[in-house]
């Protein structure tokens, strides 16, 4: 049985676009979505591996997520310290995407580095799908390189990086950077350092 995390904020928009930014970084999680703690708790709520709750919900609700505050990350508005709440873990929501992947990322990363305290992937998402060369490709993309400076740097044409970078987006069946990004760091081909 895959693991559960549970999102619960009244912002359905806010709540569906998380979901699908969470099931790119982690790909064996079952991610659940409820506009209230009432929703969550009618739905066994300690079966969840983690919560992601609006701010207003976990000051509301303190007593519950603080008696589980190892599971609760808290969505915030803000970067400074006074629109975080103490004690728990916070990731702010209000910043561009790609900002925003590189946060879930660091998150992730710090809490089940090389899957520390999760399943193991399963198969099909273990295989190795690209080329030596499209990894490489792939790697200068999400390090924030355009196409002529990935033609300059692996010394290959134009058309040769732009070919590449189709059939990496094909085989992934990704459409955007920022997909590509949570893959390429999942699947250790990019520190996240280095974006």
């Amino acid at each position: 049985m895959r693991p559960k995390v549970a999102i619960i904020d009244p912002n359905t928009l806010a709540a569906v676009g998380l979901k699908q930014l969470l099931q790119n970084v982690m790909p064996i999680m079952t991610i659940d979505t409820f506009g209230s703690l009432a929703e969550l708790e009618a739905n066994q709520p300690d079966d969840y591996f983690h919560y992601f709750v609006a701010t207003n919900i976990v000051i509301e609700n303190r007593q519950f997520f603080s008696q589980r505050r190892q599971k609760t990350i808290v969505l915030t508005l803000g970067l400074d310290t006074t629109s975080q709440l103490s004690g728990f873990h916070s990731l702010c929501i209000n910043m561009p995407e790609s900002q925003l992947v590189r946060a879930l990322l660091m998150l992730q990363q710090h809490a089940h580095h090389g899957g520390r305290n999760l399943p193991p992937m399963p198969n099909a998402l273990q295989q190795k799908v690209l080329s030596d060369r499209e990894i490489e490709v792939m790697a200068l993309i999400v390090q924030g390189l355009i196409n002529k400076e990935i033609a300059e740097q692996l010394n290959i044409s134009l058309s040769t990086v732009i070919t590449h970078r189709k059939n990496i987006m094909d085989k992934l069946g990704m459409k955007s950077v920022s997909a590509l990004t949570i893959y390429a760091v999942m699947h250790g081909y990019v520190d996240i350092n280095k974006i």
